[in-house]
């Protein structure tokens, strides 16, 4: 009997816990949905890592498929990046921790010094990035 108190009370804890710790819709600012694709020389860029950063530091992440297609998700489940201006980087996605050697195949221009720039609206966004080497 005890043991099925503290299991009922530890549940429930954690319950509270995840819930504090995770955004509600509350919180969230507006955003709007983000989907594209991105090319690299004419050809779909699979395994690409899309980041977009609002001006006030707020992120947006999502992961190229075969043929280049991208959505975004900001905070957990929520689709989407902050509506306004957002600054766009575009990586190599790994798999595990980066070697020490490693050197990034996509040009600095797109990911450390970014040039691209967006502007997020409330509603649907496309936004296709044509990267050249």
């Amino acid at each position: 009997m005890l043991r099925a108190y503290w299991f009922v009370v530890m549940n429930l804890a954690l319950t509270v816990l995840v819930a504090g710790c995770s955004k509600s819709e509350g919180n969230l600012p507006d955003l709007g949905p983000v989907s594209g694709t991105v090319t690299m020389d004419g050809k779909p860029l699979a395994k690409a890592a899309v980041a977009f950063e609002s001006a006030d530091g707020h992120g947006a992440y999502g992961v190229t498929d075969e043929s280049g297609r991208y959505e975004l998700v900001f905070a957990g489940q929520n689709k989407g990046a902050v509506v306004g201006p957002n600054t766009v980087r575009i990586t190599t996605a790994l798999d595990g921790p980066t070697p020490a050697d490693y050197k990034e195949p996509i040009p600095a221009k797109y990911n450390e010094s970014s040039q691209l720039n967006v502007t997020v609206q409330a509603g649907p966004n496309t936004h296709d990035f044509a990267l050249e080497p």
